[in-house]
């Protein structure tokens, strides 16, 4: 056994001697002292090394590897170098990646200090474990921030990772905390049933069992099996032939699955539990299932919350030799409760998303058929609201023929501001329907009444009027209060905003009046009204958004309505932007016939 001495700039001071009495090494004293100079020199003074050595930045990334280190790693230096090397070779003896908070190699190269440990492991290119003694030390070598140096040798011989131990007795009391802990995070990260399920099965295989089975409770008490899935070698492979809808719960079977779907208990299961004659369809289902999986020991966890039995979670085992002993049912169904926490969290927005997408749709017109006038509109929630907002769009006839267009914003992205929105559509159109008069007067009226609605503190509105004006052309009249100005697009790509007959928002200054502006379409045009949401990006202008909406509408000029409003929207949204977006297009059609239904998104 050698010695290593190196001279080694720590931590701002002189350099000092660094003894490591654990590494054989073929050399007897080589210097990292000072600043090695260009990337060829430290590269040269690591080869140098007898052993593995790589260098670190103070985020932990690799910034130089020795020959002998990439040999012992199976990895090209070209892999390695820019990865930040916890991540990617930091492992238990099973090949899990260490926890961040737990890793000591991690913890001595963010603290600056000198530390030398073992019975640690690395992850091979090749998949294999490499156990390892090491030592890090800082080191100046002139780059700013300073690096540390990592020194390793192999104290073993290169493994498969060991599976880990089945939950119990081999599992610490640490490890289960720290799965109980991922199971808290990671269920409770999404409000998607079915990716809460998927992560819930990632967590228990293969730590506590090979096979993990869930069987969920729809409406009307109907039992679908949603998965079967087995750890295969790392990878968790889902057995489709075994999912699918299953026979109803029976309400006194002493059966574990009927037991647990009741929330009765939690129950052990083997094979020889479903041997006997089946006293209902689920237990033909579950002879079935220990066939052909070959599970020999299985524990069935009801997934009950507080208002209600959600399903159950089966996890056995065929690989393991270990039967499920009575000190990890604890453990099982801790894990059983935060799923079934998160579970129900998901349900209730996933119903409430329902309730509100039907509020939407009911709240949204159907566009009328009118000659010469195509027209379609869209709607797209916030993806971060409750799919229902205060964007809104109409569209009617009126008694003089014209047709009414509307697009409006109500401040908002909740019920609140849909029940708002639904209370000003109605009134403008009553105000509208009632009376022929210009839009501005029309808005003003509707602007003196939102004092009344609770709901309402500001709202942004363009009311148009569109009619067949005494030389046989179409006319656009409107007035817009507070909202992102309509554009003009004709046939041949030539764009147009309307930007008169502009206004201040509704609930600001209810009795100012309300200026009009009118333009003549030309055949073929198409008049596009939206909202905020298909130009505001965060950070850029509004300008920007405004050039990229004409821009796009221009090239899209020459399409039919349906593909020119679908790709309008898909490419004039800013991708980072999350509030709804409204939008209805009319194009000017002289001599056609009364369009069909249109569609409402």
């Amino acid at each position: 056994m050698l010695l290593l001495t190196a001279d080694i700039t720590c931590d701002g001071r002189e350099p000092r001697k660094q003894a490591w009495s654990g590494i054989p090494f073929g050399v007897g004293r080589h210097a990292v002292t000072g600043s090695c100079g260009p990337p060829e020199a430290v590269a040269k003074a690591l080869d140098a090394l007898g052993t593995g050595a790589y260098l670190v930045d103070e985020r932990g990334s690799i910034v130089a590897v020795n020959t002998h280190g990439a040999q012992l790693l199976g990895r090209p230096a070209s892999d390695l170098v820019g990865q930040d090397a916890h991540d990617l070779m930091h492992r238990n003896k099973c090949g899990e990646p260490v926890p961040r908070a737990q890793c000591r190699m991690r913890e001595s190269i963010l603290a600056g200090r000198t530390e030398q440990g073992g019975d640690e492991w690395f992850e091979r290119g090749d998949g294999t474990l490499l156990p390892v003694a090491w030592l890090v030390t800082p080191c100046d070598i002139g780059m700013r921030p300073s690096a540390t140096l990592v020194l390793f040798h192999s104290a073993g011989h290169s493994r498969q990772p060991a599976q880990r131990s089945p939950a119990g007795g081999r599992m610490s009391e640490l490890e289960r905390l720290a799965l109980l802990a991922e199971t808290t995070t990671l269920l409770t990260s999404t409000l998607d049933i079915h990716e809460a399920l998927r992560r819930l099965i990632d967590l228990v295989l293969p730590r506590v069992a090979d096979w993990a089975v869930i069987d969920l409770i729809r409406e009307r008490d109907e039992v679908h099996r949603f998965a079967v899935a087995h750890a295969e070698g790392g990878t968790v492979i889902f057995r489709e032939d075994l999912q699918g809808p299953m026979p109803p719960v029976p309400q006194e079977s002493p059966l574990p699955l009927s037991r647990a779907l009741r929330g009765v208990a939690s129950s052990f299961a083997g094979p020889e539990t479903y041997q006997g004659s089946p006293d209902s369809g689920i237990a033909v289902e579950q002879q079935h299932l220990f066939e052909v999986t070959g599970m020999h020991s299985a524990v069935m966890v009801p997934l009950r919350s507080l208002h209600e039995v959600l399903g159950a979670l089966t996890l056995g085992r065929a690989d393991q030799p270990e039967p499920f002993t009575g000190s990890e049912v604890a453990l099982l169904e801790d894990i059983a409760r935060r799923a079934s926490f998160a579970l129900e969290n998901a349900r209730l927005y996933q119903r409430q998303r329902t309730v509100a997408e039907t509020m939407q749709r009911h709240l949204l017109p159907t566009l009328p058929r009118t000659p010469g006038r195509d027209m379609t509109a869209r709607y797209l929630p916030a993806p971060d609201a409750s799919q229902v907002g205060g964007d809104w769009y109409d569209a009617f006839t009126l008694a003089d023929g014209a047709t009414a267009l509307a697009i409006g914003d109500v401040v908002g992205h909740d019920l609140d501001a849909a029940a708002g929105m639904a209370q000003l559509r109605n009134m403008l159109r009553a105000y509208a329907l009632s009376e022929q008069k210009p839009p501005s007067k029309i808005v003003q009226w509707l602007d003196q009444a939102t004092e009344d609605i609770a709901e309402v503190s500001l709202a942004t509105l363009v009311f148009a009027r569109m009619r067949e004006n005494d030389t046989g052309g179409c006319e656009l009249s409107w007035t817009n209060a507070g909202h992102p100005p309509p554009l003009l697009v004709t046939r041949d790509g030539v764009t147009r905003f309307l930007t008169e007959g502009h206004g201040v928002l509704l609930g600001v200054t209810p009795d100012q009046p309300r200026p009009d502006a009118t333009v003549e379409l030309p055949p073929g045009a198409t008049l596009l009204l939206y909202t905020d949401g298909l130009i505001e990006s965060p950070g850029h202008a509004l300008d920007e958004g405004l050039e990229r909406l004409r821009r796009h509408a221009a090239s899209l000029a020459h399409r039919p309505l349906e593909p020119f409003t679908d790709q309008l929207l898909a490419r004039a949204r800013p991708p980072d932007n999350d509030d709804d977006v409204a939008l209805l297009a009319v194009r000017y059609v002289p001599g056609s016939p009364p369009c069909g239904k249109r569609r409402r998104r």
